[in-house]
């Protein structure tokens, strides 16, 4: 009698059945180690992104301030270009605008400081005399060696933290030429992107799958849209608080206050920590210039706008537009400081956002429903991806 042959069907059940090995090892640990070895691959891939990254940071930086700066003059640049004006005659508008802006604002800050920089420096000098000799014979009755020892450690502290802050792994670099190559590059991106936004996404959107590019195409979408409202909203931010401490600052009389304006409305851009080390610098002029009434009188300025920003302006304007939570952008500035140093903070935020939105986009099939309202710089002109034809 021939053997009956086994069929598909049985050898695919024993193939499946689980073996006596697998059996013996718990359900829970198996789903931890599957878990933990997708997580290493995770980890080794962003470990791996960020090597390039850094490789690369004379290249990353100037795109990610270009990119910046495209979504800060975005709303004006926009609203040139639905008045029927020529996308040149906008680029010319918009970028001549913010060099002058920033021209003036570097001009008045050394004007200031030329103007009161002798004052200050005798008013400073006499305050440290006059703090050394309130330790001497003051109740702490410390040596002139003691408070030397002190300040020796104090100074190196200072140092530490600064070269730690500004040795970041994306730093543009350390002399002045990788500095200007930075700048000149950056603004050659810029006025690419301007120019041309639409056709460079058309062609980095070629790069992925056809299938995938309809998704890709709304979730980049919705994450520059999440950039463009957080460069707006930001900027709102830094001007209110740059108002707030630098007119506090004049009505006070503490010395140096448009470059303490000036100070604030940059460091704004770093939530959380750009706001704590300006302020702290302008209670520290005051303290130095004014004396400490002056200086308490600047600490609760300080304050109080660091309050408005905190629990008004950042809940109901970043919280909206950013749509990440406060303990996130915490973490996300703290890591990218770590990682990065000031340009890690400085664009630890916006990435964070674009990539929430992006996978929020892409998890949710939200994009299947239709394609995403256009007027955006970047997508423009770029015709939508439709399945089963090219981007």
């Amino acid at each position: 009698m021939t053997p009956e042959k086994p069929r598909l069907r049985d050898l695919l059940r024993v193939a499946a059945a689980p073996n006596e090995a697998d059996q013996t090892v718990p359900n829970g640990l198996r789903v931890a180690a599957a878990y933990a070895w997708r997580f290493l691959v995770l980890a080794a891939a962003i470990g791996v992104l960020i090597w390039l990254v850094i490789q690369l940071k004379l290249i990353v930086v100037p795109l990610m301030v270009a990119l910046l700066v495209t979504a800060l003059l975005w709303p004006v640049f926009e609203a040139m270009l639905r008045t029927r004006m020529p996308r040149w005659l906008a680029i010319v508008i918009a970028v001549v605008g913010t060099l002058a802006i920033v021209a003036g604002l570097l001009w008045l800050v050394v004007w200031q400081i030329v103007r009161e920089w002798s004052e200050v420096r005798d008013r400073t000098l006499k305050a440290l005399d006059d703090f050394q000799a309130y330790l001497i014979d003051g109740p702490l009755h410390l040596s002139s060696a003691e408070i030397e020892g002190y300040l020796q450690q104090a100074l190196q502290f200072i140092q530490e933290q600064a070269e730690l802050l500004w040795s970041g792994a994306l730093a543009i670099g350390t002399t002045a030429g990788h500095v200007l190559t930075g700048a000149v590059l950056a603004v050659f991106i810029l006025l690419c992107i301007l120019a041309d936004g639409a056709g460079i996404w058309r062609w980095a959107l070629r790069l992925f799958p056809r299938t995938a590019r309809p998704g890709v195409d709304a979730a980049a979408h919705n994450g520059w849209r999440t950039v463009v409202n957080y460069a707006r909203t930001q900027l709102l931010v830094a001007t209110i608080d740059a108002i707030g401490i630098g007119l506090s600052a004049f009505f006070l009389g503490v010395p140096l206050a448009i470059p303490v304006a000036v100070l604030v409305f940059l460091g704004s851009f770093i939530p959380i920590v750009g706001a704590v080390v300006t302020g702290a610098l302008a209670v520290f002029l005051a303290l130095v210039y004014n004396g400490p009434w002056i200086a308490l009188w600047m600490l609760v300025a300080v304050l109080i706008v660091q309050q408005v920003e905190g629990h008004l302006l950042q809940p109901l304007l970043m919280g909206a537009a950013v749509k990440v939570h406060p303990l996130a952008v915490v973490l996300v500035v703290a890591g990218g400081a770590m990682i990065a140093g000031i340009p890690g903070a400085l664009f630890a935020v916006p990435l964070a956002a674009f990539v929430n939105v992006f996978a929020v986009t892409i998890s949710s099939g939200s994009w299947r429903t239709g394609a995403p309202p256009g007027g955006d710089l970047i997508w423009s002109t770029v015709p939508r991806a439709r399945k089963g034809t090219a981007g």
